[in-house]
């Protein structure tokens, strides 16, 4: 688009150009696999965001007992709730947590079960849950698709049988009369 318009910078190409990224997303609905998967995800989102929110009470619940045992030992990171759960991302994504745990056990020695047991809830307990929470959506997607083949193929069958019979009454008819 940019190239066969004399503008300079324009934000309608700009914007032209970044929507023929998504001409992608065309692969969606070509792949029945992709597609498959992009319907279970969706259908997954109610039952992933109860376990998002279980998992923001967590945080909450820890980020006020870390507020309250560690914010004399390092006020930027442990200063009030808020940041504290800042803090508690930053070791739920492992970036940098020994970090801040060394510098809580130096102060606090049993500071690692608190950062232990947050990181067993957050890192497997909770992607677990998320990861079963998809993989139960595909499972019922799949068992619905197998019923409605299933069903389609008693259908068939059934049309079967009821030509069988059909042409079955029409041959007795005719053995009748030539009787």
């Amino acid at each position: 688009i940019g190239s066969l318009i004399p503008l300079d910078n324009s934000e309608a190409v700009l914007l032209g150009r970044l929507l023929r990224v998504f001409r992608v997303l065309r692969l969606v609905s070509v792949v029945p696999e992709l597609r498959f998967l992009i319907n279970s995800l969706l259908k997954a989102i109610p039952r992933m965001g109860y376990i998002a929110l279980l998992m923001f009470i967590i945080f909450y619940i820890y980020a006020a007992m870390g507020s309250m045992f560690f914010a004399s030992v390092d006020e930027e990171l442990w200063g009030d709730v808020a940041i504290a759960m800042l803090t508690l991302f930053r070791v739920a994504t492992f970036e940098d947590w020994t970090d801040v745990m060394y510098a809580t056990m130096e102060q606090y020695p049993l500071s690692w079960v608190f950062y232990i047991t947050f990181i067993f809830l957050t890192a497997f307990v909770f992607l677990n849950m998320m990861i079963g929470a998809i993989l139960e959506v595909m499972s019922e997607e799949q068992n619905a698709k197998q019923a409605q083949k299933a069903h389609d193929e008693r259908d068939e069958i059934a049309r079967q049988l009821q030509a069988v019979q059909v042409q079955l009454a029409e041959l007795t008819k005719q053995i009748s009369e030539k009787r």
